[in-house]
């Protein structure tokens, strides 16, 4: 019997002698086909992420600066009117009649001055105060000041907003003397006494030296007056320059007897800003303490 354990030859399959066969199942998978290029995978995905977001939502961002520089520009606006209204304001002097202590002529741009009303808020004008008040009655007329408005209805409209924040002066019936007497007090001026409060004759060196000298004949400068006994709330005010200012004086015979009311009075006269050669602040001086 033939040896059965030398079998004979039998031929291999075809292929079976490659390495990559023998490896089985953990053979490396095949290499991409030559033809597909590296990263293809990445084509659909999006680019930039987050930083693409940035860089969009910047770019929308720069596009509204107009609307950005409105927005400011009108809070800007809208906070100056609230101070000048409020608290305080810029005023432009339309005459001489607070000289020296205020700069300014008939026709010209005088001394721009700053006022503030917080202190009359909870308290009353004082003897001394520089006060910048609406004309109350209609004897204050508007001479001698020049008018600065225009006669056009909407163009006065459109000034008169400007000057409230100080771009504009302020109407022609605003005014800026100092107060003399307040309310309870009684006034009355004769030219050998010249101008006393509660009989006592007033010390007033802020006075322009034309009318210091003038009082010495005459001291009520040809306008004697009073007695008066001044409504409580309101004030007496005569400008500095008393030969050159239709102050309470002039308006004696009106309802008021000359007298302002405090509604009346826009704010308190603090400092001069401009020119800011006048830079300075300006001085309350009762005269019923000299």
């Amino acid at each position: 019997m033939p040896d059965q354990t030398n079998s004979p030859d039998l031929p291999e399959p075809a292929g079976a002698s490659e390495p990559a066969r023998k490896a089985g199942r953990h053979a490396a998978p095949d290499p991409a086909p030559s033809g597909r290029a590296s990263g293809a995978d990445d084509a659909d995905a999006p680019t930039g992420g987050r930083s693409g977001k940035r860089a969009k939502a910047k770019k929308e961002k720069k596009t509204n600066w107009p609307l950005e520089v409105g927005a400011i520009v009108l809070v800007a606006l809208v906070l100056s009117f609230c101070l000048q209204t409020f608290v305080g304001r810029q005023w432009y002097v339309p005459s001489e009649s607070m000289e020296p202590t205020l700069i300014g002529c008939e026709g010209c741009t005088g001394d721009r001055i700053v006022t503030q009303k917080i202190s009359y808020f909870t308290g009353d004008p004082k003897p001394g105060d520089v006060v910048v008040f609406r004309a109350p009655t209609e004897s204050w007329g508007l001479a001698p000041v020049t008018p600065v408005r225009s006669s056009n209805t909407v163009i006065r409209g459109f000034q008169e907003a400007l000057s409230y924040v100080g771009l504009q002066p302020p109407n022609e019936n605003d005014l800026v003397k100092r107060v003399i007497a307040v309310g309870g007090q009684t006034i009355q001026c004769r030219p050998e006494t010249g101008v006393t409060v509660n009989g006592k004759k007033l010390v007033e060196p802020y006075l322009a030296d034309a009318a210091k000298q003038m009082a010495e004949q005459d001291g009520c400068w040809g306008v004697p007056f009073g007695p008066i006994t001044v409504p409580d709330g309101n004030v007496f005010a005569m400008g500095d320059n008393r030969t050159m200012s239709r102050d309470s004086r002039f308006h004696i015979e009106d309802e008021l007897q000359g007298t302002i009311p405090k509604a009346d009075i826009r704010g308190k006269v603090v400092a001069v800003i401009y020119p800011f050669s006048r830079w300075q602040t300006v001085d309350s001086i009762n005269p019923q303490q000299g």
